[in-house]
């Protein structure tokens, strides 16, 4: 298995300076260049749900709308929002009384919706709604006085948000090895819930180390990590196992971004990297590379995945194929907040991982 990867503490990213791309050199090499393109890839329909409830929010109330936190961890959706009028802060304390906010797709804690009522925010919930289902889950146990072993990464806004519906209850495995030494209370009532963006495979590894020193551990009601982070998942598998070289597009505080790096070394590629934009990928990257793969995280427009593929037919890679592993057709509302269209009518468009 690979290491674990720490990530950093999600921070209100910084404005891309503006820089001319050198475009790539196609250079020789043995054997046909092509491009593997992971599908599914990009957008899920959580997140879709949130970018559009922070467009919603700006066309209905103006300018400025207040986001709790990154939406989603991508920068460059952050920024053109940004653009937009949307107003990022770390914690609503941050924000006028009286204003509209919207929660990210990560969740909040109980604690920060209370938070925001205190100041009479007008809050609009973007969370995820398979987050949400953890966030139940988590509330369901503890009610039950179980201890939940809560596999995910300290710091990150998921996590936060799970561990507040039931501090009491919630102790956070970060990796296989945490497993191992972890402590509870009455091993007769353990459950485990998890972080909806992990590798799937180290999740279960974890998973088996806790059983094996709890074998009455409960599993969830139904597996916490997303469609999209699983489909993310196996695509990249299949793309490794016949690639030189696997890029993918995403932040470096997504953690299903940094988690198909780990998953695409894993299983074949001889090297992968993860990028924000297409100038950062580096002409040595390509040195003696015949087959380049490619796939985006969970929070990533396709706009920035097609630059990527420009870039590359720059160098030579412009012959590409598609390796598509499922079809993706969940889709979900918007907020109830934001149901009503400015006639008072309700809007009932569903939301699916739309290419933007």
């Amino acid at each position: 298995m690979s290491s674990p990867v720490a990530l950093p503490v999600p921070q209100i990213p910084r404005r891309r300076p503006t820089a001319v791309r050198e475009p790539l050199q196609d250079r020789p090499v043995e054997g046909r260049k092509r491009v593997l393109l992971a599908a599914p890839r990009g957008y899920c329909a959580g997140v879709d749900r949130a970018v559009v409830a922070v467009e919603k929010a700006l066309q209905r109330y103006g300018a400025p709308v207040y986001v709790r936190k990154q939406i989603v961890h991508n920068i460059h959706v952050v920024t053109e929002l940004e653009d937009q009028g949307a107003i990022f802060v770390d914690e609503v304390d941050e924000i006028p009384e009286g204003s509209h906010v919207v929660f990210s797709a990560h969740g909040v804690s109980p604690m920060v919706v209370s938070a925001a009522e205190d100041r009479h925010l007008h809050a609009i919930d973007a969370t995820c709604p398979l987050v949400t289902k953890v966030h139940r889950e988590a509330v369901r146990f503890a009610r039950d006085d179980f201890e939940i072993l809560l596999i995910g990464h300290d710091g990150h806004e998921e996590v936060e948000g799970t561990a507040g519906e039931a501090p009491d209850h919630v102790t956070v495995v970060n990796s296989p090895a945490e497993a191992d030494i972890v402590e509870v209370r009455d091993p007769s009532k353990v459950v485990w819930l998890s972080q909806t963006t992990l590798s799937v495979d180290e999740t279960m590894e974890t998973v088996n180390r806790l059983r094996t020193r709890f074998p009455e551990l409960q599993d969830p009601p139904s597996d916490d990590i997303c469609y999209a982070t699983q489909n993310r998942q196996v695509a990249i598998k299949k793309v490794a196992a016949d690639a030189d070289l696997v890029i993918v597009v995403g932040s470096a505080n997504s953690s299903n971004s940094v988690r198909l790096v780990e998953v695409a070394r894993e299983y074949g590629a001889k090297a992968a990297y993860r990028v924000d934009y297409a100038d950062e990928v580096r002409q040595e990257w390509l040195d003696g590379v015949t087959t380049v793969g490619v796939t985006s995280g969970a929070s990533v427009p396709e706009v920035l995945v097609q630059e990527v593929l420009q870039a590359l037919a720059e160098a030579g890679y412009g012959d590409v194929e598609e390796v598509r592993t499922a079809e993706e057709d969940l889709m979900f509302s918007l907020p109830k907040e934001l149901r009503q269209d400015v006639s008072g009518q309700r809007d009932e468009r569903a939301l699916g991982g739309r290419s933007r």
